[in-house]
């Protein structure tokens, strides 16, 4: 996604731990690794949460500028992108309660006319059409964003980002069994004919244009 703009490119072999290290030790531009490498994956996740490109988008800034505040906390007992994501997950659930505030601000307030009101609840409901030009990921992420919150991250994760159970256990804090549970239901959720749609890698793309500006904004933050 783009091309790197730190000085040593063979930086890219490093683990995230190694990098982790490093940054916390004064070498702060290498923090932008990390910010390409999951920028996808927690695009898809905070995705899961928030319906609005750009709510999520914010969400993805604050999440690495608040990853970067904490890279001292990181313990190396689970994975680095587990620790992220949840991470990413809290700053979602956070702008998902805020958003809820604002609306019940807007609908409570009598100087708010309907027309408004409605443009704010389309703004809230509306998918991405703007952005996606293929109609099977449009219908695929239709059919995601219809699924319950507890089932669509669990679906995202395992069915679009590829995680194992474990992981996702570890992400959401809840067991195995629970994971297992839950993405049945999502399965049985989708219609068939979308199902056979969820291996492809497509869905929820973040591009690079997307990449570079949450790169550009983390960076010059840090």
């Amino acid at each position: 996604m783009g091309l790197l703009r730190v000085a040593d490119q063979t930086s890219l072999l490093l683990t995230d731990e190694a990098i982790v290290r490093r940054v916390i030790a004064g070498e702060k531009e290498l923090f932008e690794i990390i910010v390409r490498r999951y920028n996808r994956m927690l695009f898809r996740v905070i995705r899961s949460y928030l319906t609005d490109r750009s709510d999520a988008q914010d969400a993805m800034q604050n999440t690495y500028l608040k990853a970067f505040g904490k890279l001292h906390q990181f313990q190396g007992s689970a994975a680095f992108h587990t620790w992220l994501v949840r991470i990413g997950i809290n700053e979602a659930l956070l702008r998902l309660r805020d958003l809820k505030k604002v609306r019940k601000l807007y609908v409570d307030s009598p100087d708010i006319n309907s027309n408004t009101i409605s443009q704010v609840a389309d703004k809230q409901m509306d998918p991405e059409k703007t952005f996606i030009k293929s109609e099977a990921k449009l219908l695929l992420e239709h059919a995601i964003d219809g699924l319950p919150e507890k089932y669509r991250v669990i679906y995202v994760l395992k069915e679009i980002q590829g995680l194992e159970h474990n992981a996702i256990a570890e992400c959401l804090n809840i067991s195995e069994s629970n994971v297992k549970v839950r993405l049945h239901r999502a399965r049985t959720l989708m219609k068939d004919a979308l199902y056979k749609l969820s291996a492809q890698s497509e869905v929820f793309e973040f591009g690079n244009r997307d990449c570079d500006a949450v790169v550009d904004f983390v960076m010059s933050r840090i």
